[in-house]
């Protein structure tokens, strides 16, 4: 959430973002909510004082022997008062922090003003795609054809939008798991981290999926629980509710969890095969960084993001998303887009992105300084990468000609030495 003070003292400045992202959020509500909880506080406020001055008055009539009735029946008004009126301030208070959750992070100045992902930028693009002397196919054919992908029967067993892997298929699904958590904690410097796929309804909270985002998570119901849509969600929430050391940041963790979305709204958008999934395996990475190196930081957590796909030698772009495209907690965002030769598309892999304090402030994450005084810390986070979609990457890149697909050399090693994947 933002600082409370930007709406008292700099409206213009969350003016300036809403409409830079194209929000429809009722800001002038918002200040109109915000005024009627402040004027209540200091109602009840004065009420205290008056009930704390009526009742030395008391005291001090008892003790000079006199029944004080009038001024004990004014402390029992004063207490229904601030009864009633401190009732209404629990509505407003909670109204107040309902919209407060809801306004979107303030971007970056460095992201580019758009209305959507054509005003995207592309800032770097590596390697080349690869050139085919038949016509590449999509992965899901690819996968059938192999028999490593069953997509008939996990929706037998489930429905739409799960996959069955089989034989190689889980294999290279479990060899890429294996081989990203490897490169980011010995060469990267992540300390690896398994965390819950179940969070609470603070956790959700604090990362920002709730309480705007509820239609799109799988909750439990009883207990208040919901499986996780990435593990940012369980990773961030480490630190909930405590003070870090100044000396201890940046701390950087990377985990590997299945993540479970509804994908409200997507229904026949690129819904076939493993694009978007019900159920499907993410390795996230995280930080926690001082507010003057988050930028830095940033930087450093997308290299290490691409640093994947440059080790499987798979071609990508890196896109940065303007105001109309950036999610609701990110301040900027960086897009990793993989090229698909058998859909002549690129698609989204990772997005690595700094929330500065939004996520902080709403979980309550904070540091020392030297001076003794509590800061915000800025959090950031990024796939690296989502596992599924590695997957469609490395069957579309490396098929041959007669369906069969080459394992790149960086995961043979985690494929028991296997080159090529042939028919299950």
């Amino acid at each position: 959430m933002l600082d409370p003070k930007l709406l008292r003292e700099k409206p213009e400045v969350i003016k300036d973002s809403l409409k830079k992202r194209g929000s429809t959020f009722d800001l002038e509500r918002l200040a109109r909510v915000d005024d009627k909880r402040r004027d209540l506080i200091r109602q009840v406020e004065a009420m205290k004082n008056q009930r704390n001055v009526t009742s030395d008055e008391i005291a001090r009539l008892r003790k000079s022997g006199l029944d004080g009735k009038e001024k004990i029946e004014q402390l029992r008004d004063l207490g229904r008062r601030i009864e009633a009126v401190g009732q209404e301030l629990r509505s407003v208070e909670g109204e107040w922090e309902l919209m407060s959750l809801e306004v979107p992070n303030i971007p970056h100045d460095s992201v580019p003003v758009g209305t959507g992902e054509e005003q995207n930028e592309v800032v770097r693009v590596w390697g080349d795609k690869p050139a085919f002397d038949f016509p590449p196919a999509p992965h899901w054919d690819l996968g059938e054809n192999l028999d490593i992908l069953d997509f008939k029967r996990a929706a037998k067993i489930t429905g739409s939008r799960f996959t069955l892997y089989k034989s190689h298929g889980a294999l290279l699904e479990r060899a890429l798991i294996n081989f990203m958590l490897d490169l980011h904690v010995l060469r990267h410097g992540y300390t690896e981290v398994l965390p819950p796929f179940m969070v609470n309804r603070e956790s959700m909270t604090g990362t920002g999926q709730l309480p705007k985002f509820e239609e799109e998570l799988f909750g439990l119901g009883n207990p208040d629980y919901f499986l996780i849509p990435t593990a940012e969600v369980p990773v961030t929430n480490i630190f909930r509710d405590e003070i870090l050391k100044e000396g201890d940041l940046p701390i950087k963790y990377v985990a590997y969890t299945p993540c479970f979305r509804k994908e409200a709204g997507a229904h026949g958008k690129d819904t076939r095969g493993l694009t978007r999934q019900h159920q499907f395996n993410k390795v996230e990475l995280v930080k926690f960084s001082l507010p003057s190196q988050s930028y830095a930081e940033l930087e450093g957590l997308l290299l290490d993001a691409e640093d994947v796909l440059k080790h499987l030698a798979i071609h990508y772009r890196v896109s940065l998303l303007s105001t109309g495209d950036l999610g609701f907690s990110s301040a900027k965002t960086y897009d990793i887009e993989v090229w698909l030769p058998g859909q002549n598309i690129y698609r989204e892999i990772s997005s690595c992105s700094n929330f500065d304090e939004f996520q902080a402030r709403r979980a309550k994450i904070r540091y020392r300084t030297g001076t003794g005084r509590t800061e915000y810390v800025h959090t950031l986070n990024g796939s690296g990468l989502a596992v599924g979609r590695t997957v469609m990457a490395v069957m579309e890149n490396f098929q041959r000609s007669d369906g069969t697909i080459t394992v790149p050399e960086a995961l043979r090693p985690y494929m028991h030495g296997i080159d090529t994947i042939l028919p299950a």
